[in-house]
């Protein structure tokens, strides 16, 4: 398995150190590259000779949430390949919907409990980790 760059868009200050403390205790080596909001993100990607492996997206940010983040990155055609997972509190059937119908990778409900969560999240790291698609 290889060790990912993982954009992780998310505005919470919580589901960032959770994310980072279940990569942590899971031992992984990981390199998580933090995006308080769409803007941010766009600027990040914008260095196309260091792109990310995966992005994780919440829907609810500020500045530009995530329908609009993932509209930008649809459109462009260097990175609409970037795979994208919804790593979210919603689970609006019309979000769930309108993020398929953009080209997501999958869409994951942030359950409550912490050992589910990392459950999920060890399971969506393990088959990012051996899949084979690399953007260049």
């Amino acid at each position: 398995m290889r060790n990912l760059k993982i954009l992780l868009l998310e505005d919470d200050i919580i589901e960032v150190m959770k994310v980072n403390r279940t990569i942590s205790s899971l031992k992984l080596n990981h390199e998580i590259i933090g995006a308080n909001n769409g803007e941010d993100a766009i600027k990040i990607l914008q260095n196309r000779d260091d792109l990310p492996d995966i992005i994780l997206l919440d829907l609810n940010m500020p500045k530009i949430n995530g329908i609009e983040f993932l509209n930008f990155l649809k459109k462009d055609p260097f990175l609409q390949y970037l795979p994208t997972i919804i790593l979210t509190t919603s689970n609006n059937q019309k979000d769930l919907l309108e993020c398929y119908k953009l080209g997501i990778a999958g869409y994951i409900i942030k359950p409550l409990k912490y050992g589910e969560y990392v459950t999920k999240l060890e399971k969506l790291l393990a088959y990012w980790s051996i899949n084979e698609l690399k953007i260049k």
